[in-house]
């Protein structure tokens, strides 16, 4: 700072000036945070997911609002970043919910903490994926199946020992293919599990191939048009034989989706 100035309203003449004002005044002095006195926070009350922005995020979140929900309506000083937001719960009715909270922000060097109220009208909607879900829609199967001949193992112990790697592969799958998840199906000959995304299907078999080094037949059929594009169901079947049930483990684990019948 050049030798005689000052802040103009503290006197102070250590560290930077902008506009006559210190930074201590300056964040005093400065809108860093604004939040609309009510906003709406859209859930799926079957999986959990928010609507933001015309988009479904977050499958399998908490119903229990959090920051993140209200993150979105902040409205932050271009020089002020937020480090961390807390609320807390006023008052509430089954819709409608208010809260108060601080926010810790850093403008132009200086800690300062703001503090902010809202109410949130909580929306129950059904998401995108679980509307399908329900409706029976899927894009893409895959068939977990035995080699198909000779059979050398009983209907149920190969549907056992088959739901037991299913097990594996969900273990090591990324979150957005669980999200595409629609249901399971259990057959005489093993399962059908239904995807509403083709990508994540094909994801999934390609780990199975890639986890067990097992054959992958890729079939498809015309389902219906949109945009005046032909629309295709795809099915990925994936032929464990023997020798990869066999060292499979020995005890089945957690498996999603209950089977259902269709």
């Amino acid at each position: 700072m050049p030798s005689g100035e000052f802040c103009v309203l503290c006197g102070r003449t250590a560290g930077p000036l902008t506009d006559g004002l210190c930074a201590a005044c300056a964040a005093d002095r400065t809108t860093l945070v604004t939040l609309p006195e009510q906003v709406e926070v859209v859930l799926c009350p079957t999986c959990g997911a928010r609507l933001v922005r015309g988009a479904w995020t977050r499958a399998g979140a908490s119903p229990v609002l959090s920051s993140e929900d209200l993150a979105p309506f902040l409205s932050v000083h271009p020089e002020a970043g937020v480090r961390s937001l807390t609320w807390e719960e006023r008052a509430h009715t089954a819709s409608l919910r208010e809260l108060s909270g601080t926010a810790a922000v850093r403008f132009r060097g200086i800690e300062r903490t703001v503090p902010l109220a809202t109410r949130v009208r909580v929306l129950s909607r059904t998401c995108t994926d679980c509307g399908r879900r329900s409706g029976g829609y899927y894009t893409a199967r895959l068939q977990l199946r035995g080699e198909p001949a000779p059979r050398t193992r009983r209907p149920k112990e190969l549907r056992r020992r088959l739901d037991a790697v299913w097990s594996e592969l969900w273990e090591e799958a990324r979150s957005d293919w669980k999200n595409a998840f629609g249901w399971r199906e259990e057959l005489p000959e093993g399962w059908d599990v239904y995807f509403t995304d083709t990508l994540a299907a094909r994801s999934m078999a390609r780990l199975a191939k890639q986890r067990f080094g097992i054959r992958i037949v890729e079939s498809a059929s015309l389902f219906g048009r949109k945009n005046g594009q032909d629309i295709y169901r795809v099915t990925f079947c994936l032929r464990f034989p023997d020798a990869v049930l066999a060292a499979g483990p020995p005890a089945a684990r957690a498996v999603p989706g209950e089977a259902v019948e269709r």
